[in-house]
């Protein structure tokens, strides 16, 4: 049995950069693979996608190294930048786009000798704020930011919303007015579009959007499903029982015994547990799909494996396979049921999830 794996479809993947796309389809994509691409897989996923995506994001310099190194040769953004003299080289070196999102970024690049000027994307705090330039400093240090012969020219733009998943919410439209009134007239390209701005704000759709949780197939609204967008889930988390056990009224199951059987039943143990990634905090009741049904977790997940009530009619036996998430249970229930973001379950698998991949 190959247990505690997570099969990651790139037909999936490469189905949802064609739908958001064509959702922009004046703009440009670069598709987010920072954390590992969501948990995805950065290398296979930047492999898979190299010739549909115009460009790749990371996070950070080794993520981007780590896509150079693997020979991908697409156009990549860190959009952490740079921290050191170091970091500002290796990007020049490997052409490599970074986002100036600080003063002391600006003074560190200000006294280097690069060997060629740094792609730069400057990142405009429209009202995130946790990194980027208010508007008042950005208009301070435009002077030395254009001045300066390591950052390459006309500059390019860069801001990020905080509450686009939420469409009564007045702050972004304001961070839309606010970005479009500080790019005007600089010549340069821009981008501010995520997941839900590509999906739910055409009027931020700009030169550049970058996708990053709905490429995988997976919704930016913690209501709703990818499905819901015309998304495919790209993930299929799965392992397999490896006991079922009549179990009956009154007994508990599992560390503390948290939970005790309503009713004479049937438990499956699953091979799934928070040394896998599973969140440790799922409570009874988060659902987990087994033979075309779903049945809910019971007791407390524990390191190596986690109990599921079957019923006490179950027909279940050892080897049957069970889905945690993928296309037959969306991991946005899952981790509704669990009391966190999808973003969090896909990103927190452990190496011992071996990830496979289907064409």
């Amino acid at each position: 049995m190959d247990i505690a794996n997570a099969q990651v479809s790139l037909a999936a993947l490469r189905h949802n950069l064609g739908l958001l796309k064509q959702a922009a389809p004046n703009s440009k994509t670069l598709v987010v693979v920072k954390a590992n691409a969501y948990g995805h897989g950065m290398l296979e996923v930047a492999e898979a996608l190299a010739d549909l995506a115009d460009g790749f994001a990371v996070a950070r310099t080794p993520e981007a190294m780590a896509l150079r190194q693997a020979g991908i040769q697409s156009y990549i953004l860190a959009l952490e930048g740079f921290f050191d003299a170091s970091e500002a080289h290796a990007l020049a070196q490997h052409q490599v786009a970074a986002v100036l999102h600080s003063e002391q970024q600006l003074t560190l690049i200000e006294n280097l000798t690069l060997e060629r000027p740094l792609d730069t994307w400057v990142k405009l705090d429209t009202g995130m704020h946790r990194l980027g330039f208010l508007a008042e400093q950005f208009h301070a240090l435009l002077p030395r930011i254009k001045r300066s012969p390591n950052i390459q020219q006309p500059l390019k733009l860069i801001s990020h919303f905080a509450c686009a998943d939420e469409l009564d919410h007045p702050l972004t439209l304001q961070q839309i007015d606010l970005f479009s009134s500080l790019s005007s007239g600089l010549g340069g390209e821009c981008s501010l579009a995520n997941s839900a701005g590509v999906l739910l704000w055409p009027q931020s759709h700009s030169d550049w959007n970058r996708p990053g949780i709905s490429m995988y197939g997976i919704s930016p609204q913690v209501d709703n499903c990818g499905a819901d967008f015309g998304l495919i889930p790209a993930m299929t988390l799965q392992s397999n029982l490896i006991a079922v056990r009549e179990h009956p009224k009154g007994e508990s199951v599992g560390y503390g015994a948290s939970w005790q059987a309503p009713h004479d039943t049937c438990l499956g143990v699953v091979a799934m547990g928070y040394g896998d990634g599973f969140p440790r905090s799922a409570p009874n009741g988060t659902p987990v799909w087994l033979n075309g049904r779903v049945v809910p977790i019971v007791g407390r997940v524990s390191m190596d494996m986690l109990c599921v009530d079957l019923g006490r009619d179950s027909q279940d036996k050892v080897g049957d396979r069970v889905v945690l998430w993928g296309p037959e249970l969306p991991v946005e229930q899952v981790a509704k049921a669990v009391g966190t973001i999808a973003y969090e379950l896909v990103t927190k698998l452990t190496s011992r999830v071996r990830l496979t991949y289907t064409k």
